[in-house]
C-alpha cells in the first residue's frame, strides 16, 4: 500500500489543494490503511452529481485499500453548516435528518463500496456530552478565529444576523475527526475552515493531525452557479437515464473538461485531445454516455442517446416533460406558453408562434392569437426541446 506514481496520480486527480501534501505522502508511505473521513449532513434526501465528486474520491481511496468512515451528522445537521451561507440555515428536526439519511445512504452506496465503509452517527458522542464538555470544546477556538471566515464577515458587515449556535458547527465537525482518528478528511473548498479546525483540535488533544484534501465545487448545468437543487441546475443520480443524458448533452461547452475530470476516469490527455479536435457534441455524447452508464448501465446509456436523437428529430417526447393540470375547454396558445414557463409574456408567446416554432399535438400553430381545445392530455412544443403536457382537470 506504499505510495506509487499511479496511485498518487489517481488520488490527486481533480484535487484543488492538499493540506499538507508532504504529510499525506508520509501517511501513504507507511503502507497501512488510513482512515478517510467524509462527514455529511443529510439536510435533503437526494444526491446530485455535485455530491459525487468527493464520493468518487472516497472510492478511489477504498480501491487502494484504505478505510472510509462516513459520519452521518444527525447532530450537526440540526445545527446547520454555515459554510457559504448568507443567512442562518433552517433548523431540521432530528427525525427529519434520520429519514433523509436512509435515502442518502442508498444513493451513496451506488458509488462507494458499502462493504468497505464504516457508517457512524455523530449523535453517538454528542448526545452524551455534558455542558462542561461542550464549553471545554468551545474553549479551543476564539471569536476572532470564527470571524476570520469570509461568510461570517460578510454577514456581520451586511447586518445579517449570526446565531451563536452556528459557531458550534466547526468545532462539532472538528470533534468528529478526533473521535474517529481521521487521517484524511475530504471536502469541497467551502469546507476548508471546518477541516482545518479538525487539524487544530486533533493536535491540541495529542493526536496526529488529519490531512485536508479539497475538491472543487462542481458548477451546475447553467454553467454559472454551484450545483444546487434550490437553483434547479442539478443532475440527480436517481434521475432517469434519458433525463441525465439530456442534461449532460446540453451542458455549456466550458464545463466539459471539468465534468470529465471530476466525474469520470477517462484519461485527461485523451479528453483534451478530443476537445481540441472533435465536434463538441461528439465529446458531450461520450461524457453523457459515461456518466449515465455509471448509474444505469451501458445499455441504458445507449438507449438514452438514441432517445435524445429521436427527441431532437421530433419523434419522441422527453420523459421529464412537465405535466400541467388545467381546466378543460378553450385556451389561448400564447397564454399556455406563459403557463408552461416557455415565454414570459403573451406578446413573447405570439412571437414564438409567428416564427413557426410552436406545435400543439404535433400540428404547427400558425396564428399568433390561436386557441386550442383542452379535452384530455395534449402536448405543446416550442423549439426542439421545450415540451409540456397539458391535462384537463
Amino acid at each position: 500500500m506504499a505510495l506509487d506514481p499511479t496511485a498518487w496520480k489517481t488520488l490527486t486527480r481533480g484535487v484543488t489543494e492538499i493540506i499538507n501534501e508532504h504529510e499525506l505522502v508520509a501517511k501513504l508511505d507507511r503502507g497501512k490503511p488510513l482512515n478517510i473521513k467524509l462527514g455529511v449532513d443529510p439536510t435533503a434526501p437526494d444526491i446530485h452529481l455535485g455530491f459525487t465528486v468527493v464520493m468518487r474520491k472516497l472510492r478511489q481511496f477504498q480501491d487502494l485499500g484504505h478505510r472510509v468512515i462516513l459520519i452521518v451528522g444527525d447532530y450537526t445537521a440540526t445545527v446547520g453548516d454555515p459554510s457559504g451561507r448568507n443567512k442562518t440555515r433552517p433548523i431540521l428536526s432530528h427525525a427529519e435528518v434520520l429519514r433523509n439519511a436512509e435515502t442518502y445512504k442508498k444513493q451513496f452506496f451506488k458509488i462507494v463500496d458499502e462493504t468497505k465503509t464504516h457508517v457512524v452517527y455523530n449523535g453517538e458522542w454528542f448526545s452524551k456530552m455534558s455542558f462542561t464538555e461542550v464549553t471545554g470544546l468551545l474553549s479551543q477556538i476564539t471569536v476572532a478565529q470564527m470571524l476570520e471566515r469570509e461568510d461570517f464577515q460578510n454577514r456581520y458587515r451586511g447586518g445579517q444576523p449570526i446565531s451563536l449556535h452556528e459557531f458550534l458547527y466547526p468545532m462539532m465537525q472538528a470533534y468528529d475527526s478526533v473521535m474517529i482518528d481521521a487521517d484524511v478528511e475530504l471536502g469541497g473548498m467551502d469546507q476548508k475552515f471546518n477541516v482545518l479546525r479538525g487539524r487544530e483540535l486533533q493536535r491540541a488533544m495529542g493526536k496526529e493531525p488529519q490531512v485536508g484534501m479539497f475538491l472543487p465545487i462542481l458548477l451546475g448545468t447553467d454553467g454559472r452557479e454551484k450545483m444546487s437543487k434550490s437553483l434547479g441546475n442539478t443532475v440527480g443520480i436517481d434521475e432517469s437515464p434519458q433525463s441525465m443524458y439530456h442534461k449532460l448533452y446540453a451542458l455549456p461547452d466550458a464545463l466539459i473538461e471539468s465534468y470529465f475530470e471530476l466525474l469520470t476516469d477517462i484519461p485527461m490527455d485523451r479528453v483534451r485531445n478530443r476537445i481540441a479536435n472533435q465536434n463538441p457534441n461528439a465529446v458531450k455524447d461520450e461524457l453523457a454516455r459515461n456518466i449515465v452508464a455509471q448509474y444505469h448501465g451501458a445499455e441504458a446509456a445507449e438507449r438514452a442517446a438514441q432517445e435524445e436523437r429521436r427527441i431532437h428529430s421530433g419523434e419522441a417526447i422527453p420523459d421529464n416533460a412537465p405535466r400541467i393540470i388545467i381546466g378543460a375547454g378553450e385556451h389561448w396558445v400564447p397564454a399556455l406558453l406563459v403557463d408552461a414557463g416557455i415565454s414570459i409574456s403573451n406578446g413573447e408567446g405570439r412571437r414564438l408562434i409567428e416564427h413557426g416554432g410552436v406545435t400543439f399535438d404535433g400540428v404547427k400553430i400558425l396564428e399568433g392569437k390561436a386557441k386550442v381545445q383542452i379535452t384530455g392530455e395534449h402536448v405543446l412544443r416550442s423549439g426542439k426541446r421545450n415540451y409540456v403536457r397539458f391535462v384537463a382537470g
